[in-house]
């Protein structure tokens, strides 16, 4: 499944079938469907990565990184600190 990029039309947030998600444009692996949970933004949300180095972030401003693809580039959008499913998690 590929994750697409920030300004790209996104087609999985609704989607939980088990896979990958990889970035849509170098198929880097970046996030399991096991660390996808419900959000309402109008992007699929994810809890953790799938390995350390699937993206690269900075500090956009307190609270929030900018995420991007680890081996590319490619910009994912954010992650959110403290924001996730449960206290004291992410949500990507």
């Amino acid at each position: 499944m590929s994750f697409c990029s920030f300004f790209g039309g996104e087609v999985f947030k609704d989607h939980f079938q088990p896979g990958i998600y990889v970035c849509a444009k170098c198929g880097h692996e970046l996030f399991s469907s096991r660390a996808k949970y419900e959000h309402s933004s109008p992007w699929p949300a994810f809890t953790e990565t799938v390995q350390e180095d699937s993206v690269s972030k900075r500090k956009e401003r307190p609270g929030a990184l900018k995420v991007s693809c680890g081996k590319c580039g490619n910009g994912l959008g954010h992650e959110f600190l403290n924001d996730g499913p449960q206290r004291g998690q992410s949500r990507f």
